[in-house]
C-alpha cells in the first residue's frame, strides 16, 4: 500500500504533520477490529437495557475520551488507538440503533442512509487529500477525515448487519456465516491485485456486521435465536481479549512505527495491506 504523501496547498495553515498513528495492517489488526465491533454492540445493548439515557451519556462521554487520548498523542499508541476504535464502536452502534429504535426508522432506509454518508466522507476526504490510504494520514485534518469515516463505517456496519439479521429474518448466527463470506471477498480481490486502499475499507465496513452478529448469537435469548449467554458476559470476555491483544502487539511493538513513505521489511510487505 503505498501512501500518498506530497503536501497538498490545502493544507496550509493546518498544524505540522504527525507521525502516523494507525497500526500495520496485520492479520491481528482484523483480530482486535471484529472484537471491537462484537464489543461494541454487546456493551451498547448491555447498558441501553438498563437505562438508555444514561447508557447514551455514557456513549458520548467514552467517545470524546476515547478520541482525546488518540488525538492528543504524537505516535501511533496501541492502547490510545484501540480505546478510540472501542468507544466509536459504542456510540456507533447506540446512534444507528437509536435511529430505529427511538425513530422508528426502518433498517432498510438506516442502511441506505449510512451507506450515503460513508460515501460522502469518502469522496470529501479524496478531494481534500487525494488519497484515502490510512497509511497518510500525518495531518490532523486527515485525521479528522479518518475518524469521521470510522464512526460512519461503524454506523453503517451496525445498520447492515441488523437489516440481515433482523429484517431479512436470517437470524444472528447465519448472518454472521453471511458476513464471514462476504469479508472474504476483499481479502480475495486484493490478493488477485485490486486496489488496496478500496479493499481495506470494503473489509472494513464488514467487520461490523461480522463482529456484532457473532456478539448477538452469544448474548440474545434462545428465543431471539441466541444462545443465551447474555450481553454483560460477551462485553467482559471480549474486552478482555481486546486488551490482551493490545498488550501482546504493544510488547512486539519493536522500535518506532514504520514511515509510511520508507520501504517495509521485506518480509512484512503484505503485512500493510492483509485484508
Amino acid at each position: 500500500m503505498t501512501a500518498n504523501t506530497r503536501r497538498s496547498p490545502r493544507l496550509t495553515g493546518w498544524p505540522q504533520p504527525t507521525e502516523v498513528k494507525v497500526p500495520q495492517i496485520t492479520a491481528i489488526f482484523w483480530v482486535i477490529k471484529v472484537l471491537t465491533t462484537g464489543t461494541g454492540e454487546a456493551a451498547s445493548d448491555s447498558l441501553a437495557a438498563h437505562n438508555l439515557e444514561i447508557a447514551a451519556v455514557l456513549g458520548l462521554v467514552g467517545l470524546l475520551t476515547g478520541m482525546t487520548f488518540q488525538v492528543r498523542t504524537r505516535t501511533y499508541q496501541p492502547w490510545a488507538y484501540w480505546l478510540a476504535v472501542s468507544m466509536v464502536a459504542v456510540f456507533g452502534t447506540m446512534a444507528a440503533d437509536a435511529v430505529h429504535v427511538v425513530a422508528g426508522v426502518p433498517y432498510t432506509i438506516t442502511s441506505l442512509a449510512t451507506a450515503l454518508a460513508v460515501a460522502v466522507v469518502f469522496l470529501v476526504w479524496h478531494r481534500f487529500e487525494g488519497t484515502l490510504d490510512i497509511h497518510s494520514i500525518r495531518t490532523r485534518r486527515r485525521e479528522a477525515f479518518y475518524w469521521t469515516a470510522v464512526l460512519a463505517t461503524f454506523a453503517l456496519g451496525t445498520a447492515v448487519g441488523d437489516l440481515s439479521a433482523i429484517t431479512a429474518d436470517l437470524g444472528y448466527l447465519p448472518s454472521a456465516i453471511l458476513s464471514a463470506g462476504l469479508i472474504s471477498v476483499p481479502y480475495l480481490a486484493w490478493r488477485l491485485g485490486a486496489d488496496p486502499v478500496v479493499v481495506f475499507w470494503a473489509a472494513y465496513v464488514l467487520t461490523r456486521p461480522l463482529g456484532a452478529s457473532v456478539a448477538d448469537w452469544l448474548g440474545k435469548p434462545p428465543d431471539r435465536s441466541g444462545l443465551g449467554l447474555g450481553d454483560g458476559a460477551v462485553t467482559v470476555v471480549a474486552t478482555a481479549l481486546i486488551i490482551g491483544l493490545v498488550m501482546w502487539t504493544t510488547v512486539r511493538q519493536a522500535g518506532p512505527h514504520p514511515s509510511p513513505g520508507g520501504p517495509p521489511a521485506r518480509g512484512r510487505v503484505r503485512d500493510r495491506a492483509v485484508l
